[in-house]
């Protein structure tokens, strides 16, 4: 097997300069309806992001082990080809990325680890960098494809590459697009529905590289009017160790005040907002 490499972080120093691009062409080219960057927002992204490049390898340690465990005993092995299996895997994995981001919106204890994605009011390149400090998914929805015989390091490689195709759909700088990219592709109009908090936006449009799992699985809308940003309950801090754990913290305090074991489960498992009746 050759060896992969890791998309994300060949691609910082990109992602770096289209951020500061970003930022010059709002400078230059301000628009009153868009939220542009914000100095604590921004720097709270960033910390996030630094901070999960050392969190990722603690959590790594779990996910690499369980998927190396199934990889040893399937018999199967899909070999790395560049230019036909490579592209396989690539789908493979956006399909197993859209199962995975949509349960951490449905899945409350997920959702804890992935409500820091969204927990910034702006929308600009900064906000990708945001990224979460645990991981309580374990790689789970991506063993199927090492079942099948992909290697643990081949999908490693397909969700870094996965990663660094959403870092450019995180900007308002960019209108709609051609529409049959927007037919089949994540753009940033599709993401920027992602990210509102809106009734009629929330928990929608999942998917990483491709949007055409989101027509299939009816989880797609399209973009109508101006997003606003943020959480339906949001909060008010630029603490980076505030944003990473606050969602815990509820789900702490919910299952101190719970009276039985099915609201504790509900508190854990259900969707986020629920509430015993």
């Amino acid at each position: 097997m050759p060896n992969l490499p890791d998309a994300v972080l060949w691609s910082i120093p990109a992602f770096i300069l289209l951020a500061v691009l970003e930022m010059v062409s709002f400078r230059l080219h301000p628009d009153e309806d868009e939220q542009g960057y914000s100095v604590k927002d921004t720097a709270t992204s960033l910390s996030m992001g630094l901070g999960s490049l050392g969190t990722n390898l603690l959590w790594k340690i779990p996910t690499v082990a369980l998927a190396t465990l199934v990889y040893e005993l399937t018999p199967l092995r899909v070999p790395v080809h560049w230019l036909t299996t490579v592209p396989l895997m690539l789908l493979g994995q956006d399909l197993c990325y859209y199962w995975s981001h949509r349960s951490t919106h449905r899945v409350r204890l997920l959702w804890a680890q992935h409500v820091v994605h969204h927990s910034s009011r702006h929308y600009n390149l900064s906000t990708a960098l945001r990224q979460p400090w645990t991981d309580l998914t374990f790689g789970v929805f991506y063993l199927p494809l090492v079942v099948l015989g992909v290697s643990p390091a081949a999908v490693a490689f397909c969700s870094s590459v996965n990663l660094v195709y959403q870092f450019w759909i995180h900007t308002e700088r960019i209108d709609k697009l051609w529409a049959p990219i927007e037919l089949v592709l994540n753009t940033p109009s599709h993401h920027r529905v992602h990210h509102a908090s809106q009734g009629g936006y929330l928990d929608r449009n999942f998917g990483g590289i491709l949007i055409v799992w989101d027509r299939l699985f009816r989880t797609f809308t399209p973009e109508t009017e101006r997003p606003v940003y943020g959480l339906t309950k949001n909060i008010y801090t630029f603490n980076p160790l505030r944003v990473a754990t606050h969602e815990y913290a509820a789900i702490g305090r919910d299952l101190a005040g719970a009276k039985t074991w099915r609201e504790r489960l509900g508190y854990l498992f259900r969707a986020p907002g629920w509430r015993p009746v």
